[in-house]
């Protein structure tokens, strides 16, 4: 059973990057007591440098005997793994051997989002809260979808994604490398008249335009999203899905290149005796010289298509989430509907506002209302066919 008396309320895994001091920033705001971990000294350094956070730790999340260590010594009412997704489900095991409630940012695809959901019964059994996906997409989009179905009798066709853009035209990380890499080239798998077909991304790309973003270039990515949009929504007709990402033309096309040139590549090479991931060097070297300039503003927006029935009618509801960067978080750009999310469904859990024990994505039990007055309330804008609801 989780306790409800700890020395800290949350333990954050891959505290240096983006996601990792979007929630830690948002977090200390409100008081809570952090223990922080990364893989990296010098982005722990960073973060002391910036927020003074004196309870902290070196952790490589390839050493699975170590996550367990490391939870069972912070012993925290929650983990927030903000880490790549490679190591969730050995961080959701190490929680449930502790007793920690866990959330994550999301898997790459079905396949380990799956084994974190075949969790569930573990979770229930000790009385926790596990939420994978508690980002901007998976996550956001995943809760909008949710309230949109719940306006239908049934629903069999959904479409989602996110595209953004920034003021000035030049390359800035937009999040994760080693995503954004795999968004590229892994097969894509959609659902097409109840049938799981597969692409590769590259192959789907087309141009589409959106509301306060303008054009962006466009593909299916493999996602998780169209896994628990079937795993929860099946029952309700669902027999097409499909996942998009949306880039605009400069940021493309240098992602685009450094793939080209094999810099997304993470098979080792060695040079001068020493072994390394292009991909790791690429990330690394991007993290500490692709600046944002002055002046530099991006918008995202992330956007769920569902069309079902209602009363016999055909019906479509489209639900959008707009976010920009906001005064006081402009090192984040658009990343703040990443990291905002995974705070509000943090504290949503702290605070007792999620009720069911188990293993979820957040489509099945993050509060829709709540939520979406959470994201007000740092600037992300809630439509539902072009109608403000939050």
């Amino acid at each position: 059973m989780a306790k409800t008396k700890r020395k800290y309320d949350f333990l954050i895994f891959g505290a240096g990057g983006m996601q990792g001091k979007i929630v830690i920033k948002d977090l200390l705001k409100k008081k809570y007591r952090l223990f922080i971990s990364d893989i990296y000294q010098n982005h722990i350094d960073a973060l002391q440098e910036e927020f003074d956070l004196p309870d902290h730790e070196i952790l490589d999340l390839r050493k699975k005997r170590k996550i367990y260590s490391l939870i069972k010594k912070a012993d925290p009412f929650c983990v927030i793994n903000c880490a790549e997704a490679d190591w969730n489900v050995d961080v959701y095991k190490a929680c449930l051997k502790n007793g920690s409630h866990v959330i994550d940012l999301g898997s790459d695809d079905g396949v380990m989002t799956e084994t974190q959901l075949k969790m569930d019964a573990d979770f229930r059994k000790k009385k926790l809260i596990a939420i994978t996906g508690c980002g901007s997409t998976p996550g956001v989009n995943n809760i909008m979808l949710d309230y949109a179905v719940g306006l239908l009798d049934s629903v069999h066709t959904v479409e989602a994604g996110f595209a953004w853009n920034s003021n000035i035209k030049e390359f800035v990380v937009p999040f994760s490398m080693p995503s954004i890499a795999e968004e590229f080239t892994d097969n894509v798998t959609y659902l097409k008249n109840n049938k799981w077909l597969k692409k590769l991304p590259l192959d789907t790309v087309k141009g589409k335009r959106y509301q306060e973003i303008g054009r962006n270039k466009c593909f299916l990515v493999r996602h998780p999203e169209p896994f628990t949009f079937h795993y929860y929504y099946k029952d309700k007709g669902l027999k097409n899905i499909k996942f998009y990402a949306g880039f605009p033309s400069h940021s493309f096309s240098t992602i685009h290149n450094f793939i080209k040139l094999g810099l997304a590549s993470k098979e080792k090479i060695k040079i001068n005796g020493c072994e390394i991931q292009p991909m790791n060097f690429l990330a690394e070297t991007l993290r500490r010289g692709a600046k944002m300039p002055e002046g530099y503003e991006e918008k995202e927006v992330l956007w769920v298509d569902v069309i079902g029935k209602k009363a016999n009618e055909r019906k479509e509801i489209f639900m959008e989430c707009i976010a920009g960067t906001l005064p006081g978080w402009e090192f984040a750009g658009c990343n703040v509907d990443t990291g905002i999310p995974a705070s509000i469904i943090a504290q949503m859990i702290i605070k007792k506002r999620i009720k069911a024990w188990g293993s979820f994505a957040p489509e099945a039990v993050v509060p829709h209302e709540e939520f979406f007055k959470a994201l007000r309330d740092k600037d992300m804008d809630v439509y539902m066919n072009g109608r403000l609801i939050n």
